[in-house]
């Protein structure tokens, strides 16, 4: 059988490239198909067979991606997939809109519906101008179109599956993404619980960054934040001597500091989330606002604990009256280990080789 993957873009090296990884695992003979590809940055597929769209060629297009998602649609609909069987997209936004002919299942693991157009609210990309509410506008028709052409929807979350309900009128099944808990594992034996809170995420508006300051600037208890972004200059500025930016982390040195926290804060509303399970992978508790992936991950009282509002008051609340000693190192673990990369990639073949299955016995009726 000859599969393809597609996949918005490949300008970064984040959650929704590795979920690709993985099931490169599943089917390592499969090329990837993405509109722009940045071989500098993205070191871990220079071993995978990539095709790309004109845009590559397009002056600074690594760079400037985000100028250019109206062209995308477009580029994404010129791809030739008459050869292959099966083509799996993983889309945060256009890399669903590929066209196949019959007798080609597309198949889209779905991270979430494209919020800058379905939940501008929620999405750093998303303005209230004039210009961009009519780009959007006539994107949000192309983004229906797009999900009418998917044979079969995967969601990375429960969250998630009700969006695509909602924005595409299209049913999901949930595989939710795989977790790196086998590098995340610290012997019990390791576990010292430091003095400290731990933030980790990029600094920029819907991560609700701000949030987790206001509450430690009140509380005056040690917070460390792990990250980057468009807020830091701001949220430095803003914070008080018990909280400590350290940048961009490696991988050693987040493993350090998340095995070593008091408990993880996690304040936004996530489409799924990994921080909360890697957190809990290194037998950390979570402190998370219950909505979004964080309430399918988290469970109150043995992995963590919910604020309901995502108000500093809220979270104030909860901290105050948190005890990391509650919380079982072997509970957390047991936890984690349900989003496993194992678990993930013997779910999804199961998933899409049933889904192909069905297709090609639908294909005989027509």
């Amino acid at each position: 059988m000859n599969i393809a993957l597609v996949h918005d873009w490949l300008t970064d090296f984040a959650g929704s490239e590795k979920v690709v990884l993985e099931i490169l695992k599943v089917f390592p003979s499969a090329p990837v198909y993405t509109s722009i590809y940045d071989r500098k940055k993205v070191k871990e597929f220079e071993k995978i067979k990539v095709y790309t769209t004109y845009l590559q060629k397009l002056p600074l297009s690594k760079k400037f991606r985000s100028f250019l998602i109206p062209l995308m649609p477009l580029a994404f609909e010129q791809f030739d997939f008459s050869g292959y069987d099966l083509v799996i997209s993983s889309s945060t936004s256009v890399a669903k809109g590929i066209i196949t002919r019959p007798g080609t299942c597309h198949i889209s693991y779905c991270n979430t519906p494209t919020r800058y157009l379905w939940e501008p609210s929620l999405d750093p990309r998303a303005s209230d101008s004039a210009l961009k509410r009519r780009v959007n506008h006539k994107l949000r028709i192309w983004d229906i179109a797009a999900a009418a052409r998917v044979d079969y929807f995967l969601a990375n979350s429960k969250n998630v599956k009700r969006r695509i309900q909602k924005y595409y009128r299209r049913d999901a099944d949930v595989i939710y993404p795989p977790v790196d808990i086998d590098y995340y594992n610290p012997k019990k034996t390791e576990k010292k619980v430091g003095n400290f809170y731990l933030f980790v995420g990029r600094l920029i508006p819907y991560k609700r960054a701000d949030l987790v300051v206001e509450a430690f600037n009140k509380l005056g208890r040690e917070l460390r934040i792990i990250g980057s972004g468009s807020e830091e200059k701001k949220l430095k500025t803003q914070a008080k001597e018990n909280i400590k930016f350290l940048g961009r982390a490696s991988d050693k040195e987040l493993y350090e500091n998340l095995k070593s926290a008091r408990a993880v804060v996690f304040p936004s509303e996530e489409d799924f989330g990994i921080v909360p399970v890697e957190s809990m992978a290194c037998g950390t508790p979570v402190i998370a606002y219950g909505a979004g992936g964080a309430a399918e991950t988290v469970i109150p009282g043995i992995s963590g604990e919910f604020f309901s509002e995502q108000t500093p008051e809220a979270l104030i609340k909860i901290i105050k009256n948190f005890k990391p000693e509650n919380y079982k190192f072997e509970e957390l673990r047991r936890q984690a280990e349900k989003f496993s990369a194992e678990i993930f990639r013997k779910k999804f073949k199961k998933t899409v080789e049933e889904m192909y299955t069905d297709y090609r016995e639908t294909m005989k009726l027509l």
